[in-house]
């Protein structure tokens, strides 16, 4: 297989729908364009919204975008517990719905910084291995510990049954930890910004300049790739393209 492009160089912001996972939209850019292409951050399948990929050399510049704060929109169903912490998975245990009072005070210990436990279908490793993969053959293991940062999180019920959160988040932060320590799980999710860059913005045929997607980033995330080398991919970009 020759290798991939490393042009056309550029950004798209993408607003992934439920079903694809986010691998599936990454081989989506890179067969329109034949470049490299990369992401910055999956989604769940079942979830939606804002994905950032990245075309040809831009994907050195990857780590800038990595470590982004996100914001979320998350419907939470209180009434039972899933194996995944979604609707994909089995339901655990069946139960009645926190009080408005219980809710509201499990919410307010949600804000700020929490240690909650990783989902086992999630990629972490777990002695070498995948913990999704372990979760698919029924092994059981103690999920470790994530510390994160709530920035802000705000809770409406449209009934005594459900929940809807509107959060603000570290990155590395599982919304379905959050739905987990509410005893509840996410019948669905979508991300409505990454840093600075928002869902309004998505537009998954347009590759936006790097130059103009860099600017917009803070110093703190910008030093996450040496400067040689963003200036190198700036340098890529300026020159002309032959079609």
């Amino acid at each position: 297989m020759p290798p991939r492009a490393a042009r056309p160089i550029g950004v798209a912001l993408v607003d992934k729908p439920a079903g694809p996972s986010s691998f599936a939209l990454v081989a989506g850019l890179r067969r329109q364009t034949g470049a490299r292409t990369g992401h910055a951050g999956t989604l769940d399948p079942f979830a939606t919204g804002l994905l950032i990929l990245l075309s040809g050399l831009a994907t050195k510049l990857v780590p800038c975008f990595v470590g982004l704060d996100k914001r979320y929109t998350a419907t939470i169903d209180l009434t039972a517990t899933t194996s995944s912490g979604d609707l994909t998975g089995e339901i655990l245990e069946r139960h009645d719905p926190p009080s408005a009072d219980e809710l509201a005070a499990m919410v307010d210990g949600l804000r700020g910084e929490v240690e909650l436990p990783i989902p086992a279908i999630s990629a972490v490793k777990i002695d070498g291995e995948r913990a999704y993969r372990l979760a698919r053959r029924g092994v059981e293991v103690e999920m470790p510990l994530r510390r994160s940062r709530i920035f802000e999180l705000v809770a409406t019920s449209p009934d005594a049954s459900t929940v809807e959160l509107e959060a603000h988040v570290e990155s590395g932060t599982y919304i379905r930890s959050l739905a987990v320590a509410l005893g509840g799980h996410c019948v669905s999710l979508r991300r409505t910004a990454v840093g600075p860059f928002g869902i309004d913005e998505a537009a998954p045929e347009q590759l936006h300049p790097v130059a103009e997607i860099l600017a917009r980033l803070p110093e703190s995330a910008l030093d996450r790739v040496p400067a040689e080398v963003r200036e190198r991919v700036l340098e890529a970009e300026r020159e002309p393209h032959p079609a």
